[in-house]
């Protein structure tokens, strides 16, 4: 195929290839970057009771209206309770329960009266307390049962990714299990008889493969089990071994070997399997994609660490996402605005490697005369990828951007 494709073409083509892989139950303890298959429901009420927001005494209001600094109240404290107490004691009029953060509320009981907006505090509270404030209403400072969520309730929906937030959320529900999809398996493989170990000195016509550490921490940073890392020469006999090897992975995401060099591995290989395309966009140019008989995917990405880094991000990651059933299978979009100029391939996407300033609301190239698709220092100083449409062949100062925003 000669022509270009767009990204959204090439993206639609990915994306109908995935099937979102089989669910399984697991503890709340292991589920962290596990997406949900199913809606979490609350256990039980939450808070299970009415209790205490403040440290201070609980208190009949009629008795503590009106009550200022030139007008105190005193009341008799006849209880105390501290939080995990289940004790729920009574008090008449003129008398107080000392409470603390979290305790349940006595029944008789309509505010509270935070120790603050007492004469002694915490210092002199257990005989009798003098109020300096009235509570503003009847039920202040009190949690009431079921306020954030009651039983039955959905916490959380089918898609959503368990990050710490979630997880705490999950847990507070009373929930121990949770349903999620499987990880998917991927295979990172590095193509090029160019390519040393990183700490190996490379020699005349050598460079290290950066691309092996790249993929695999951007595959894990997709939720995603990395189970085989390799680096292959420019052999397809060598491509055709690794996928025996690779037999029980869902993904395998080459990278290098699919341009229309001599030497193209992962072209010679495949050529009959997957599709080779080219797609309007920069770097990124030369894209492989395809669904083996088995059902593994497999992607062939440029060799240029930029190139990996942008093709990673437009296509791989959102399949990756896709399978674990992820409902926002996308980067966050920023509206910046470039604070310098610079030029753009006509007629394809940029992606280029970004510096931004948030409070500033701007963007710039984050490497001085721009960022290559051979140019790896340029991802370590990238956070985020501007993007500049295909119809524009010059960004100047001033002109508004999209920007992709990266960890």
């Amino acid at each position: 195929m000669s022509e270009l494709l767009t990204v959204e073409e090439h993206r639609a083509r990915v994306l109908d290839a995935v099937t979102p892989l089989p669910v399984e139950t697991v503890r709340l303890a292991d589920a962290a970057g596990r997406t949900l298959a199913a809606p979490v429901r609350a256990a039980h009420d939450l808070p299970g009771f009415d209790n205490s927001s403040m440290d201070g005494f609980a208190v009949r209001l009629a008795d503590v209206e009106g009550a200022d600094a030139e007008n105190p109240v005193a009341l008799r404290v006849v209880a105390d309770l501290p939080a995990g107490s289940s004790d729920d004691p009574s008090f008449g009029a003129g008398e107080a329960v000392r409470i603390m953060t979290g305790a349940p509320v006595p029944t008789h009981a309509d505010a509270i009266v935070p120790f603050e907006d007492t004469a002694g505090g915490l210092a002199d509270s257990l005989g009798t307390v003098e109020v300096r404030r009235a509570p503003a209403a009847s039920g202040a400072f009190i949690r009431r049962r079921g306020g954030d969520t009651r039983t039955g309730d959905v916490v959380l929906t089918p898609g959503e990714r368990l990050g710490p937030f979630a997880l705490a959320a999950a847990a507070a529900a009373g929930v121990a299990e949770v349903e999620v999809r499987r990880r998917p398996r991927v295979a990172v493989v590095s193509t090029g008889s160019e390519l040393v170990p990183p700490g190996v000195a490379p020699g005349r016509g050598q460079t290290p493969d950066s691309n092996s550490t790249l993929l695999a921490a951007l595959v894990a940073d997709a939720d995603a089990d990395v189970t085989v890392v390799s680096s292959l020469r420019d052999d397809a006999d060598a491509i055709h071994a690794l996928l025996a090897h690779a037999a029980d992975v869902d993904v395998i995401v080459f990278s290098g070997g699919v341009s229309a060099g001599a030497y193209e591995p992962v072209r010679q290989a495949l050529s009959e399997r997957i599709s080779f395309v080219k797609v309007a966009m920069q770097p990124g140019k030369p894209q492989a994609f395809g669904a083996l008989d088995d059902g593994r995917l497999v992607f062939g990405l440029p060799g240029n660490p930029v190139s990996v880094a942008v093709s990673f991000e437009v296509f791989v990651r959102p399949a990756l996402l896709a399978l674990q059933g992820r409902a926002v299978i996308d980067r966050r979009i920023a509206r910046l605005t470039a604070s310098e100029d610079w030029t753009t391939p006509p007629g394809r996407r940029q992606y280029l490697p970004a510096a931004i300033d948030l409070v500033a609301g701007t963007v710039r190239p984050a490497t001085a005369g721009g960022s290559g698709s051979h140019l790896a220092a340029s991802l370590a100083r990238a956070e985020a990828f501007a993007v500049v449409s295909a119809d524009v062949s010059t960004v100047s100062a001033g002109d508004p951007l999209d920007v992709m925003l990266i960890p």
